[in-house]
């Protein structure tokens, strides 16, 4: 590979193209369409321009634009369908860009499930409205009446046979126009590329050995660097013997600012071996600054707390007569990404280009701007995806490390690969949490009070400002890391999915926000959703078993919203549900809902899990699950984030939790940070997608994370009789458990 095409304004203004990408980023459009009438859908709210999101050449050719980036999700394939679609061409003449801070809008993070409801409703409704300009243009141009045309094969055709091409009829700025708050979208029936399973445009390099990831990019002239990273949080760097390393076979530069040091060579094994060598040479200062991790909930909850009472309902005088209390606990967990985290940067004519699987490369270009004291312009970041993600792991810093490095090293490009154990020890985790739940049944079964308090730290140290990168804060004049703060609700972090969807008459939920974070911490796939979910849907099967009523009857009894019911009963009719029912030895069924952020996709899974009695083992048989992700783009995208989300949270629910001791991080290897292995991936998972054709897109992403662990958490009670309530729910807590 000779690496990507690096596009910019004027380059493509020079190459002829007739519909021009010019969108504005400031704000004063956005704010002058607020002032005219209703925000625009998705994110032509903050980028109204159609050529914001489309691009069609005078040969015809189409673009789509996004500033979301691909991670995974399939979203790119979603896309192209959703463009194709609504102008009326084949899937194949539409290509997709992702997140360029040169090329495409500013959408911030690719985060919370936001990918379809945000880019995919601008790109709808972009393509909509350009179909609509292109009519209107042949329209003129025939001087015909615009609904006698149609369009087909990107043409518009007159009844009298007469065809203008797309590349025909455009100009210069037929769509530099402001996107309008409803568009003639098509209607679902006349469908010919959403809503098909078509295979995703990313997998067959993936899957053929192709240059898929960043981690496979090669560019003419690179250099391989590494960076030796401190033994722990806070070590100083008290001296090194660099003279030794400097002579090594290969090595071009050793660079050093205050704790950061790293290595560059000419090939990447010289690198890993100079690296070793400077390792060696290196003496830090460290201090044990680490909490007990033996009494890691503790610790939580007896940290100064901000304390936010985030709903409450105090309806009807209900008297309950059973009451009980449970605490679920989380760890700290790893995004335990399968490729460390790469990235790759060039310093050449004033100019840094960072080529990054962060989540967002506006924030990263920012961060590393003011980390490089540049102004942002000249910090130009291409989004590629990387070899694993979810959420908020190192691929912000890895892309501030090769941007300093290459700063040193101006002209040449500059790689850089984490390696296993930096990943481990230094990407942000996903918090610990602990939450406590009580509740009282009334006379007739129901709940009557409610009951739900959550101990957390922030969900986000995302980059916007250097103090958010690794090599900021480790440089000779330190970038402070940035006050964490929770984030807002109707979203949250620490409280996403806390206040429960059923309807309860009375309800109180409390969000303990914790500012002090003894672990690099961010975001992590769910957020809080992930242990708020497992939590509340455990609690609902205590509840039920504490009523003596079926877990799904006992969930129907006490949630209204239509949507939420119809994904229940499908999951546990697909699943063979039926009250009373008897697992075969050893084995038991789970069951748990949630719509994610309460308002987003539903999803309900029911499980089937084995356990080994002697040994602990729990191992998940077969998943159903049913979700409603509003209107479908590409059913088999949706199959695959269920299943993902699944086997993801079964990784994390069973096995996965950060370890440490008062000063260092000590999970530094699938070893000690043990994750769901082959041998114990699900025998079945069958996922039914409840279409709902002209509805909005909702994200389904993260749905299923908090589903699947409490259904497994659920099924393991279910075999066993035993109720675990800390996460991970591990061979020896099970086994402990049995045997109590």
């Amino acid at each position: 590979m000779n690496g990507p095409v690096i596009l910019d304004r004027r380059s493509v203004l020079a190459g002829g193209g007739a519909l021009i990408v010019s969108f504005s980023l400031r704000g004063a459009a956005a704010q002058e369409q607020k002032a005219q009438g209703p925000k625009l859908p998705g994110s032509l709210a903050n980028s109204p321009y159609l050529d914001s999101w489309l691009r069609i050449d005078a040969d015809g050719r189409i673009t789509a634009f996004t500033g979301k980036a691909e991670l995974g999700q399939g979203f790119r394939t979603a896309f192209q369908q959703i463009a194709a679609e609504q102008l009326d061409v084949a899937f194949d003449a539409v290509n997709v860009i992702t997140a360029d801070t040169r090329l495409t809008a500013n959408e911030g993070y690719t985060s919370g499930s936001h990918s379809m409801q945000d880019s995919g409703t601008a790109i709808l409704h972009a393509a909509a409205q350009a179909r609509g300009l292109l009519v209107a243009e042949a329209a003129r141009r025939f001087d015909l009446p615009a609904e006698t045309l149609r369009t087909e094969n990107a043409a518009v055709i007159a009844l009298d046979g007469r065809r203008l091409g797309y590349g025909e009829l455009v100009a210069a700025d037929i769509l530099h126009v402001q996107a309008q708050p409803t568009s003639p979208l098509k209607d679902p029936q006349t469908f010919k590329v959403m809503g098909r399973p078509l295979q995703r445009v990313d997998i067959p390099a993936k899957v053929t050995g192709g240059v898929a990831y960043v981690q496979d990019m090669r560019l003419p002239g690179m250099v391989h660097a590494r960076v030796v990273r401190p033994p722990s949080y806070g070590a100083e760097l008290v001296e090194f013997d660099a003279a030794a390393v400097e002579n090594m076979p290969g090595v071009i530069r050793i660079v050093r600012d205050g704790n950061f040091l790293a290595v560059a060579a000419e090939k990447e094994f010289s690198a890993v071996k100079a690296m070793h060598a400077l390792a060696a040479a290196a003496k830090w200062r460290e201090s044990a600054k680490l909490p007990n991790q033996n009494d890691l909930p503790n610790v939580l909850t007896s940290l100064p707390s901000q304390d936010f009472a985030i709903f409450s309902r105090s309806g009807a005088s209900v008297t309950g007569t059973k009451t009980i209390e449970a605490t679920y606990t989380r760890p700290y967990q790893s995004h335990g990404s399968i490729g460390p985290s790469c990235a790759i940067a060039q310093f050449a004519d004033g100019a840094m280009t960072v080529w990054t699987h962060t989540q967002g490369v506006y924030p990263d270009r920012q961060a590393i701007a003011e980390m490089l004291g540049m102004p942002p312009p000249s910090v130009h970041l291409i989004h590629v995806e990387g070899s694993g993600c979810y959420g908020h792991n190192g691929a912000d810093d890895a892309a501030a490390d090769a941007a300093l490095i290459a700063r040193a090293l101006p002209g040449r490009p500059v790689r850089v690969q984490w390696m296993r154990e930096q990943e481990h020890g230094w990407e942000p985790y996903g918090p610990a949490m602990v939450t406590k739940l009580s509740a009282s049944l009334d006379a007739g079964g129901k709940i009557a009070d409610w009951n739900f308090a959550v101990w957390s730290n922030t969900h986000s140290m995302r980059p916007g400002g250097a103090g958010s990168l690794l090599a900021a804060q480790h440089m000779a004049k330190p970038f402070a890391v940035p006050a964490p703060r929770p984030l807002p609700l109707p979203e949250g972090g620490g409280d996403r999915n806390a206040i429960p969807i059923y309807n309860f008459p009375n309800a109180h939920v409390m969000h303990h926000f914790i500012p002090a974070m003894p672990l690099r911490i961010s975001a992590m796939r769910a957020l809080g959703a992930y242990h708020n979910v497992f939590s509340i849907e455990s609690f609902m099967d205590e509840l039920a078993a504490l009523a003596g009523a079926d877990p799904v009857e006992f969930r129907l009894k006490h949630l209204e919203d239509r949507r939420g019911r119809d994904v229940v009963e499908k999951a546990a009719q697909e699943f063979g549900w039926n009250h009373g029912q008897k697992a075969p030895p050893n084995r038991g069924y789970g069951f748990a809902f949630a719509r994610y952020k309460n308002l987003a996709a539903y999803c309900a899974i029911a499980s089937e899990v084995e356990v080994d009695r002697e040994t602990g083992r729990a191992r998940l048989v077969r998943a159903v699950a049913a979700v409603d992700a509003g209107q479908v783009v590409n059913p088999d995208g949706i199959t695959n984030q269920i299943e993902g989300a699944i086997v993801q949270s079964t990784s994390w629910t069973l096995y996965e939790s950060v370890s440490f001791d008062d000063t260092r991080i000590t999970s530094i290897d699938w070893q000690t940070y043990p994750i769901l292995r082959f041998n114990a991936v699900p025998d079945s998972i069958k996922v039914h997608i409840i279409n709902r054709p002209g509805q909005p897109f909702l994200g389904s992403g993260e749905t299923g994370q908090g589903p699947a662990a409490a259904s497994l958490a659920n099924a393991i009670a279910h075999a066993t009789g035993k109720r675990l309530r800390d996460l991970p729910l591990s061979r020896k807590r099970i086994k402990d458990a049995i045997g109590a």
